[in-house]
């Protein structure tokens, strides 16, 4: 779990063991209020355990003060609108996910993005990001909408061709070989990179496997101007707006940056990654 995720979650704990405390309470006596165990009482204040906002609500009453449940609610949404779990996002559906990414990606002139082993979806195929898209929604046990979600993602693949606008993409040369789909819709996906490496508004770097490198690659993120993170990991998707993260993830950028190959060299390693496939 990230340390700032578990920071927030732990101040949210505080904030309610203030409230008990305020209200004379021993923790027994408000886990009987509430109906609960008083394991939970402690796990929520200690940070160990999320709070649901149900459980906000309970506390609030619990204490004498449901005026305060709106306030722990919004303490909650703050801590949720940071770290989305795929779970709890996927059960709304890939479109819902999707379309949320879609609405960032209007508000962006220029994007900086990295991927290590996935080609990214602003540049995928429908039959590949289907097929990424399967993956992923196993992996969740969540698969509703999967097309729905595709429509959405390739919708955004609009503002390659929109004047003003730059996408600044790293890829890890891995994401030329993963076979996350079957051979020939990876030799598709290939020659649609090859031909996205050649718009205006694309600049487009392969870190070579053999490349010298000033940091390692790690997590998959995209950075919209210089407002917003989105980075993924394999629990949660995390946005990020402050300036400390934003400059942060721009300084990893830059170093990644370093170590990538663009223009000619870039499309020799992705032609020959194509060439080992099916014949073109």
């Amino acid at each position: 779990m990230s340390t700032d995720y578990q920071q927030a979650r732990v101040a949210l704990g505080a904030r309610l063991r203030e409230l008990r405390t305020e209200a004379g309470l021993t923790v027994r006596a408000l886990a009987a209020a509430c109906g609960w165990a008083p394991s939970k009482v402690s796990k929520l204040e200690n940070g160990k355990q999320t709070a649901t906002g149900g459980d906000l609500d309970a506390w609030a009453a619990g204490v004498g003060q449901p005026s305060a449940a709106a306030e722990l609610r919004g303490r909650l949404a703050g801590l949720e609108s940071t770290y989305r779990s795929w779970r709890r996002q996927l059960a709304g559906g890939h479109r819902a996910v999707q379309d949320a990414l879609g609405a960032q990606h209007e508000r962006t002139t220029m994007f900086r993005g990295f991927s290590s082993a996935v080609v990214p979806g602003v540049f995928q195929t429908a039959e590949y990001a289907r097929s990424v898209m399967s993956r992923y929604a196993s992996l969740h046990g969540v698969d509703r909408d999967i097309e729905a979600g595709v429509t959405s993602r390739l919708r955004r693949q609009e503002g390659l061709y929109t004047p003003g606008r730059r996408y600044r993409v790293l890829i890890g040369e891995a994401a030329l070989h993963t076979r996350i789909c079957s051979p020939a819709v990876l030799a598709d996906q290939l020659d649609r990179l090859l031909s996205v490496n050649g718009l205006t508004t694309v600049e487009l770097g392969v870190i070579p496997l053999t490349a010298d490198v000033q940091i390692a690659t790690g997590d998959d993120f995209w950075i919209h101007d210089d407002r917003l993170v989105i980075a993924e990991t394999w629990h949660a998707e995390m946005w990020l707006d402050s300036a400390e993260d934003v400059a942060l993830y721009a300084k990893v950028w830059d170093a990644l940056a370093a170590g990538a190959v663009t223009g000619r060299a870039a499309h020799r390693l992705i032609a020959r990654a194509r060439g080992v496939l099916l014949p073109a």
